[in-house]
């Protein structure tokens, strides 16, 4: 059948992807770097935690098939999917669940950040909210899932380099340009995810990070300076 174009993936969502990869990339070297990097580490967070919310709330307003209702898959799907009788764009069952899964360990990985220290000089934002045992048993965590993400984010790359190389299926050139070769004549583009769709995304996006970075704590109590 001859094959012909259609959009795919819309600029906010294949922004928020390669961003993302460039920011957990930079998050991982500042914090196995440590020291005077943790200050950076710090930032690249609640620039995560800020493309996560903007991906959450642009999977529920933005264009056809970047919202979770479309590829998010129930367990007939993803059964059909296994036994190779799935046929669909965007996601498949299997590849939206790993989504899925990364973007929560990310979500988390990212909160608990907020109240982890290094037992030196970097707090989270929100630290002082809790407990330095709880800051602790957060510290630890944030720390061992790396690991975590790392398999993720490995088997990530691995399933898309196997689906385009070996299955045929190309997902790397739609995530660069947008566009999908598909071969069902009535395939459609995806529609929606207009301006305000886009303006309510990224301003959910900044209220989480100012308020992750302290926002809504009160300001410190200035320290009065002796006069002599």
């Amino acid at each position: 059948m001859q094959q012909h174009s259609i959009r795919l993936w819309d600029l906010p969502t294949r922004l928020f992807h390669w961003l993302l990869a460039v920011l957990v990339g930079g998050a991982f070297l500042t914090g196995l770097t440590g020291g005077n990097a943790m200050v950076w580490h710090g930032r690249l967070g609640l620039l995560i935690l800020g493309l996560l919310t903007f991906r959450l709330v642009w999977g529920v307003v933005g264009s056809t098939y970047a919202r979770f209702i479309q590829f998010v898959p129930g367990p007939t799907t993803l059964l059909t999917y296994l036994r190779g009788g799935w046929q669909g764009l965007g996601h498949n069952p299997l590849g939206a669940l790993s989504v899925l899964v990364l973007l929560g360990v990310l979500l988390l990985q990212t909160l608990s950040g907020l109240f982890a220290n290094d037992d030196i000089a970097f707090n989270g934002p929100l630290q002082d909210l809790v407990t330095r045992r709880t800051s602790d048993w957060l510290t630890g965590l944030h720390r061992q899932a790396i690991w975590l993400i790392g398999t993720l984010i490995t088997l990530h790359v691995a399933a898309v380099l196997f689906h385009t190389y070996v299955h045929k299926d190309d997902l790397i050139t739609p995530m660069l340009n947008g566009m999908k070769q598909v071969t069902a004549p009535g395939a459609r583009g995806a529609t929606g995810g207009g301006w305000v769709a886009l303006v309510t995304a990224l301003a959910a996006a900044l209220l989480a990070m100012w308020i992750a970075g302290g926002g809504l704590l009160p300001s410190p109590v200035p320290v009065p300076v002796p006069t002599w």
